[in-house]
C-alpha cells in the first residue's frame, strides 16, 4: 500500500503488452508472502506470477504437488498502476491437483474474502466479523449483469461474443478477477466470462464462487481445473443459467 499511487516510471514496466504490466510493488508483495508461506509450510511449493514470468517451469509442478500455493501479488496491476483503487491479492491452495482453499484480500477494504472446499465461503473483516457469501438468484438474460473479459479471445470467438454481450442487461469489465469473483460469489452481479485460464487469476475465485453457490464450467462444459491455462470459463448462479448464458454468448455446447 505504501506504493499505491506512489510510484515512479521505473517501477512499472510492461510484460506482454500494455495491458500485461509489472510494478516493484507485484514483485515485492510476491516475495514477502512467498516468504511467509514457506515459513510455515516448508515442504510446499509455492508458484507465483512474477517468479513464473522468470521461471515458466514452475507451472509443470503443480499437478504433481502434495501440496502448492498459487500467488497472485496484485491482481488488478494495470489499475494498481494507474491509481485506481481496484485491485486485490489472491491465493490459491492446491492439495494434489485440486483446489482446496482460496483467499482474496482486498487491501483497500482491508478484507479477505476465504473459501474452503465443502465448507464454504465469506468475507472476513480485520475485527474477526464474517458475512457468508451466496451468489445471486437466477434472472432472465436481459436481467442479467455480469463481467465479461472478452480482449484475450482470437479471431470468430471474438467477434460472436462481443457482438451478443448486448443481449444482457449490464457487462463491465474491471480489470480484476480478484474484484469480479468476489462480486460475483456476494452476488452482485449475475455472470462472469474469462478466456484466458492462468491458475493464479482463477482458482482462489473459482472455489469462492463455487462454495457460495454457483456453478461454473469451461467454454465446452468441462469442469474448470488449475491446470488449464485455456479454454475459457463461464461463472453462473447454477447449471441452467450457466446454459443459458453460454447459448447466448457462443451458442450451444
Amino acid at each position: 500500500m505504501p506504493r499505491f499511487r506512489n510510484l515512479s516510471s521505473h517501477e512499472v514496466r510492461q510484460k506482454s503488452s500494455a495491458m500485461d504490466l509489472v510494478t516493484d510493488a507485484d514483485e515485492a508483495a510476491e516475495r514477502m508472502i512467498a516468504k511467509g508461506l514457506g515459513q510455515i509450510f516448508p515442504h510446499a511449493v509455492l508458484i507465483g506470477e512474477e517468479a513464473t514470468e522468470h521461471d515458466p517451469s514452475l507451472l509443470t509442478r503443480l499437478a504433481d504437488a502434495e501440496l502448492a500455493f498459487l500467488i497472485d501479488p496484485v491482481d488488478g496491476t494495470k489499475n494498481f498502476a494507474s491509481g485506481l483503487p481496484l485491485f486485490g491479492v489472491m491465493v490459491a491452495a492446491i492439495v494434489r491437483g485440486e483446489v482446496v482453499a482460496g483467499w482474496i484480500h482486498d487491501p483497500i477494504g482491508n478484507d479477505t474474502a476465504m473459501a474452503l472446499r465443502g465448507e464454504g465461503a465469506w468475507i472476513e473483516h480485520p475485527d474477526g466479523r464474517r458475512d457468508d457469501l451466496r451468489v445471486a438468484s437466477s434472472v432472465a438474460i436481459g436481467d442479467m449483469s455480469g463481467c465479461a473479459s472478452w480482449h484475450h479471445m482470437r479471431g470468430p470467438m471474438r467477434s460472436t461474443v462481443t457482438a451478443n454481450l448486448a443481449g444482457f442487461g449490464a457487462v463491465a469489465c474491471y480489470r480484476c478477477a480478484a474484484h469480479e469473483y468476489r462480486m460475483a460469489a456476494a452476488g452482485h452481479c449475475h455472470f462472469l466470462v474469462h478466456s484466458k485460464l492462468m491458475p493464479w487469476d482463477h482458482a482462489a475465485g473459482w472455489l469462492l464462487h463455487r462454495e457460495a453457490g454457483g456453478y461454473s464450467a469451461c467454454f465446452d462444459g468441462s469442469p474448470y481445473q488449475p491446470k488449464l491455462h485455456e479454454g475459457g470459463i463461464i461463472c453462473a448462479p447454477d447449471a441452467e443459467s450457466w446454459r443459458t448464458i453460454r447459448e447466448r454468448l457462443i451458442g450451444p455446447t
